[in-house]
């Protein structure tokens, strides 16, 4: 077990490897679950990682799953145990969409994300924030926007902290001529997206309008890729009915195709901060 790994990525570890030996036991979810007479889908969240398993479930799994091997079994039994330690973010799970993306963030070693309608999140000024969340979340307490402003602020620290993640970001046009929070406040953001994309860890690229239509028109989408375990790559879509998260081997593939392609077909970094410069001019 890795030092460097929080408890998000050792939970998809641990379940991981539960779902390989269930599977090499040749027993279903349905049946385990039936077998302990837990809730139909709890094998499964517990496999996703949508949920905490204790030690002794993990020790009464690998028996249903006749894995025998001690130093194996306690390695699991490890897991189970370091997954459940808190994390700066426990602090503001209630106000984290499900599926705790911001532990795949705050654990990986890359990400890739399309954008079409704002600045991404990690690159986004405090005043551009608060005008996003005052016109989507106008119900809000002021504390508990200030609550977001802080998680967010967190979560950009991955950017410039010890081991900072490599963020790759394209960005649709638009979002760059959408002026957000007045003239004042996008002008700042403008000049901070520069400021950002000069890091060595950041890339940013702008997709014109003219290049056309292409896969990701319908939102959203986020590639997490953790460096030592490639295998637990997931994609991230987020979408207002609900989020999803893909991470059959083949469809995480299909989408890094996909980044790929559309990389080539938006500006080069350098064409990027010029776009943004000109509109700093105008």
């Amino acid at each position: 077990m890795s030092t460097d790994e929080g408890p998000t990525l050792r939970r998809r570890r641990l379940g991981a490897e539960l779902k390989r030996c269930r599977e090499r036991a040749g027993l279903t979810q349905e049946s385990v679950s039936r077998h302990f007479e837990w809730h139909s889908a709890k094998v499964t969240r517990i496999e996703t990682a949508r949920v905490a398993v204790t030690p002794r479930d993990v020790r009464d799994l690998l028996t249903l799953y006749g894995v025998q091997d001690e130093q194996y079994r306690e390695a699991l039994l490890e897991l189970a145990r370091a997954s459940k330690q808190k994390t700066w973010w426990t602090d503001y799970r209630d106000i984290m969409r499900p599926g705790n993306y911001v532990g795949l963030e705050a654990e990986a070693s890359m990400l890739r994300v399309w954008e079409p309608i704002v600045v991404p999140g990690l690159l986004q000024t405090e005043a551009y924030m608060q005008a996003l969340m005052r016109t989507g979340r106008s119900w809000e307490p002021p504390e508990q926007m200030a609550r977001r402003v802080a998680l967010r602020q967190k979560r950009q620290a991955r950017l410039t902290g010890t081991n900072p993640l490599d963020l790759d970001a394209i960005v649709d046009e638009s979002i760059v001529r959408r002026t957000i929070g007045g003239p004042a406040v996008m002008e700042a953001q403008l000049r901070h997206l520069i400021d950002m994309a000069v890091l060595p860890n950041v890339t940013v690229q702008i997709l014109p309008f003219d290049a056309g239509e292409h896969p990701f028109l319908g939102g959203s989408a986020a590639l997490l890729e953790f460096r030592e375990t490639t295998h637990l790559d997931v994609v991230y879509l987020e979408g207002l009915a609900g989020d999803l998260y893909e991470e059959q081997h083949s469809e995480v593939a299909r989408y890094r195709a996909e980044f790929e392609r559309l990389s080539e077909r938006a500006l080069d970094p350098r064409l990027t901060l010029k776009m943004i410069e000109s509109l700093l001019r105008t």
